[in-house]
């Protein structure tokens, strides 16, 4: 709420320095046409002054009454007969307020001869209504202009709204999937390892712990990232018989200021668990996390590949989807993600360009 009463705000301060610069550009360019001898006096000024308000008057009642109740309500034709109206009277009001202006103004009087007060001025009232229908025309287009930034403006913010819901809904799908899995593999141990499932239960208090508070945000820090990856492993590592071999590396800066979405890596760490342990053959993890320079962020799991068979339904792939449709909605066309199977090893990499993802962001809060 805060943010859309700085963008109106701050929309309100551009109109009126577009409409400041308007009537400057109106009302001061055409000294620039004069002669170079000339400079500036108060007679002439004075002599404008039924000119700016009959501009002002033309292009504030469309801008701000007749646009709005006719041209926008689909009365075009209302509209047009109205502005022929106003045109013609302010017309009048123009030429004949300058004639009084230069007749009441001291020294150098007009001097009036013969018949010139006998018939109407019809080549200054029809300069002065040309020059109105111009003013007409500007106002609609001014208008014009400020509802398609406001439509505009609107559209950005219902795409955000629709992203940020979205992406909760993702979180509500991520979270049960995710706590499913981990509640499985406790159940386990408690059958074979007892104090191994109470050790289990107190690391699960921990990533609960980041589900519960970081996981509310858009984007938490990857250094708490990489501690909810580091409790999540050593949860796992629990289960792990000898056979299988873990190896984790995590390469980032712990006084960076990298952001990265919570929970973006789970369900590849996941997959990883779930596939690349077998019973009774030997099996091996590789998990590695490393920040480039450049603000992307990579992410390689490598494990031995025992898929599951179509009668597992834990093997559905549902958390491999979640995480598609989060990078999608969060770092489109910022984000790299491939997988291989070859030789019996599954390999996945995610490379994931966080500063462009936070310029775009940046971009798109102040449009």
């Amino acid at each position: 709420m805060g943010q859309s009463m700085n963008q109106k705000t701050g929309g309100s301060w551009n109109n009126l320095f577009v409409h400041l610069l308007l009537w400057g550009v109106i009302f001061i360019l055409p000294y620039f046409f004069m002669d170079s001898a000339r400079v500036f006096t108060w007679r002439p000024f004075l002599r404008s002054i039924p000119q700016m308000l009959g501009f002002m008057l033309v292009f504030y009642l469309n801008f701000f009454l007749l646009i709005d109740q006719l041209l926008f309500k689909g009365k075009p034709r209302a509209f047009i007969l109205w502005n022929l109206v106003l045109i013609i009277a302010v017309a009048f009001f123009m030429h004949y307020s300058r004639e009084l202006l230069e007749w009441l103004m001291p020294y150098q009087r007009p001097r009036w001869r013969g018949r010139r007060n006998t018939f109407i001025p019809f080549f200054f009232l029809l300069r002065n209504a040309t020059s109105l229908f111009l003013m007409t025309g500007l106002s609609v287009a001014l208008k014009m202009t400020v509802r398609w930034l406001e439509v505009e403006n609107e559209r950005k913010e219902l795409a955000k709204a629709k992203s940020e819901a979205e992406l909760q809904n993702l979180k509500n799908q991520i979270n049960p999937h995710f706590l499913l899995n981990t509640l499985n593999n406790i159940y386990a141990l408690i059958e074979f390892n007892p104090p191994k499932a109470q050790q289990a239960v107190m690391d699960l208090s921990k990533l609960l712990r980041h589900l519960l508070y970081d996981n509310n945000q858009a984007f938490v820090s990857l250094r708490q990232e990489v501690d909810f990856m580091r409790n999540y492993i050593e949860l796992m590592r629990i289960r792990l018989a000898d056979h299988v071999k873990l190896t984790t590396r995590f390469d980032y800066s712990a006084t960076g200021n990298t952001l990265i979405s919570p929970l973006i890596f789970i369900s590849l760490m996941e997959n990883a668990f779930k596939h690349g342990i077998s019973g009774d053959k030997d099996s091996f993890i590789e998990i590695s996390l490393c920040e480039h320079s450049d603000g992307k962020v990579e992410f390689v799991s490598r494990n031995s590949y025992f898929p599951k068979s179509e009668s597992d339904k834990s093997g559905s792939g549902i958390g491999l989807e979640l995480v598609k449709k989060k990078l999608e909605l969060l770092y489109p066309d910022s984000y790299l993600w491939h997988t291989t199977v070859e030789d019996g090893v599954y390999s996945t990499v995610l490379v994931i360009d966080t500063k462009k993802q936070q310029d775009d962001t940046e971009l798109l809060d102040r449009g």
